[in-house]
């Protein structure tokens, strides 16, 4: 049995989140700062945005960790604080998350570095830096392991052997980018990553980020046509392209148009839910709305 369907239920599709780093900016997150660091300075805006997300119908909230890696901390010279980072993102998640019978998901992105031939880094190098972080995310009191925005099927095996180490009895979802025509930057496929990850053990896969709603179904619609028995699909769409308004990004895709979309995806089977960047609280309620009222399955 799949572990994460066993933790879901049946309702479907589950409702993920949506975009932490812009929420945070708009909450005074400087450019350029970390949003990790108010892990340490600023819990309150970071369970604000939090608790947005559950207002909205979220069933699962997502550690403010996605640059929680030792080489991503690093660069921040926030490297040496690494387990209070994550474990305490974990724990403000978690502060929301019981408060509302939701699940709290440990955020790992890529570690910015590149693994052998391209890079230096070895497989045993990547699984202990995500191992490091991992550790600390369940400290703090994680339900499952999400794995995100990856482009290299190398460094997602070296993600899921660190989330089976360390924590064997938590789900593993796995998300990959495919935003270089309709591949990773790596050249991976959707139906390819499907069955890949799949057999490395990732309890559910999927796309996040990429190039917005349209392209995000053409990638769930391979996915779905790849999927083994039992393995569940996640999306998570940026909302549309960042377009200059101002001195500022503003995305494209509105709050219904990412619910036109979210129906969309349930209508081919994805399992799981949500929106990657630009994508707000308010985004998130739409999609609720327009998964009510398109009824469970």
């Amino acid at each position: 049995m799949n572990r994460l369907a066993t933790l879901l239920g049946d309702h479907r599709p589950v409702l993920l989140d949506g975009a932490m780093g812009t929420l945070l900016q708009d909450s005074g997150l400087e450019d350029g700062a970390p949003g990790e660091l108010w892990n340490l300075e600023n819990h309150d805006a970071v369970r604000a945005a939090h608790a947005a997300y559950a207002e909205a119908g979220s069933r699962v909230l997502t550690t403010n960790t996605f640059g929680g890696t030792r080489p991503r901390l690093d660069m921040h010279g926030l490297g040496d604080q690494l387990a209070e980072v994550n474990r305490n993102a974990a724990r403000i998640a978690r502060s929301v998350a019981d408060e509302r019978g939701l699940l709290v998901a440990g955020d790992l992105g890529p570690t910015g570095e590149l693994m052998a031939p391209l890079g230096t880094l070895t497989a045993e190098e990547t699984q202990a830096l995500f191992a490091e972080q991992v550790a600390a995310l369940v400290e703090g009191g994680i339900d499952l392991v999400l794995i995100e925005t990856l482009s290299d099927l190398a460094e997602a095996d070296a993600a899921i052997a660190a989330a089976h180490e360390v924590a064997p009895d938590l789900p593993v979802v796995v998300t990959m980018s495919f935003d270089t025509n309709l591949r990773t930057m790596m050249g991976v496929r959707p139906g390819d990553a499907v069955a890949h990850l799949s057999a490395a053990g990732a309890d559910a896969v999927g796309a996040n980020c990429g190039r917005g709603p349209e392209e995000m179904e053409v990638i769930a619609a391979e996915m779905v046509a790849a999927r083994p028995d039992g393995l569940l699909l996640v999306a998570q769409s940026n909302a549309g392209l960042p377009q200059v308004v101002g001195d500022h990004f503003e995305y494209d895709a509105s709050p219904d148009d990412l619910a036109a979309h979210a129906g969309r995806l349930a209508e081919l089977g994805v399992d799981l839910v949500g929106g990657c960047c630009g994508s707000t609280p308010g985004h998130i309620a739409a999609i609720s709305a327009a998964l009510g009222r398109a009824g469970a399955r």
